[in-house]
């Protein structure tokens, strides 16, 4: 069974020979979901300058933060505000650099990079549209629009390179909830996520969703509107086994060792022990488990403990 195979059987739940893995920021090359950027959020030598115009302050090897967001006064700033330049000839060219580079078996997955709300809060700061939500209504919907609207275009793109799915990144929760209640969610961003995945789905593309935080309320809307893999990168925040009795057999998640704690400060025997956890509960029946491994030594994850996350997902990752 090769990657492409392997991958969709598990969200399709057609009994994969083991949980697929993908390797997020090392060892890429190793995993069986590979993430090809289609949107370039680290331009310039030093990876600073995303191609939204805003810059990043950066003090360690993290993402770091915007330095500055771009819309400080939206009658001002807001009507010369243009979405990144398409330039469909060297983007594509680009994003089929990057794909042959991969084994022809792996799946290739259009990755965002950052995507949505996350852009929105870095091109508005993140406290003046929260409060923009209910204030200035009309702008906030315009921003949507210009964001959302590119990168259905990029959508566009990874259909056209060959590729297998597109990857969203949009972190939605705080440790204990959503960042907005989940009425104005679905008035607002339902709808917008819903045009995408349905413009993947009509042009062959899979659905991958990355969400930081816990995310509870919105988890059934996600796969209600067409995500096909549900990535929870913060597991500690979840009740793995009742997630289990909800989705498991019906519904596929992607699932790292937690990089808050098991995976930076727990034991080799831990870290095994979180992966049995989350192969028993969401990946026993046919499918349903997309393992997820991420280096974090800026956050104090030791070389150890990186390879036995590695180990683990290799090792436990059978599906029965």
């Amino acid at each position: 069974m090769n990657s492409i195979e392997r991958v969709r059987k598990t969200f399709r739940f057609q009994n994969p020979d083991r949980v697929p893995m993908v390797h997020f920021n090392r060892d890429r090359d190793q995993g069986d979901l590979i993430m090809i950027d289609i949107q370039n959020h680290h331009m310039g030598p030093e990876g600073l300058v995303s191609e939204w115009g805003f810059q990043w302050d950066r003090l360690d090897a993290t993402m770091g933060q915007p330095q500055d967001c771009l819309i400080h006064d939206w009658e001002e700033d807001l009507p010369s505000l243009r979405a990144p330049a398409l330039d469909p000839e060297n983007r594509l060219a680009w994003v089929k650099e990057q794909a042959a580079k991969a084994r022809p078996d792996q799946y290739l997955l259009g990755s965002l990079q950052l995507s949505g709300f996350t852009i929105m809060t870095f091109l508005r700061g993140f406290a003046d549209l929260m409060a923009d939500f209910y204030d200035e209504p009309e702008a906030v919907e315009q921003l949507a629009d210009i964001i959302f609207g590119f990168e259905e275009r990029l959508i566009d793109f990874a259909a056209q390179a060959g590729l297998h799915g597109v990857a969203f990144f949009d972190d939605w929760g705080t440790q204990e909830s959503l960042l907005i209640s989940p009425a104005l969610w679905r008035s607002f961003f339902k709808p917008r996520y819903k045009a995408q995945f349905d413009r993947a789905h009509a042009l062959g593309l899979d659905v991958y969703f990355h969400c930081c935080g816990k995310i509870d309320p919105i988890i059934d809307d996600f796969f209600e509107i067409g995500v096909d893999m549900l990535n929870l990168s913060q597991p500690n925040l979840y009740d793995m086994e009742a997630l289990g009795r909800k989705y498991g057999g019906k519904r596929c998640f992607v699932i790292p060792v937690s990089y808050q704690t098991t995976s930076i400060s727990g034991t080799r025997q831990d870290i095994f022990g979180d992966v049995e956890t989350a192969v028993h509960c969401l990946g026993s029946q046919g499918g349903g488990l997309v393992g997820y491994v991420e280096e974090y030594s800026s956050m104090g994850m030791s070389e150890e403990n990186y390879q036995s996350c590695v180990d683990a997902f290799r090792e436990l990752g059978v599906y029965k």
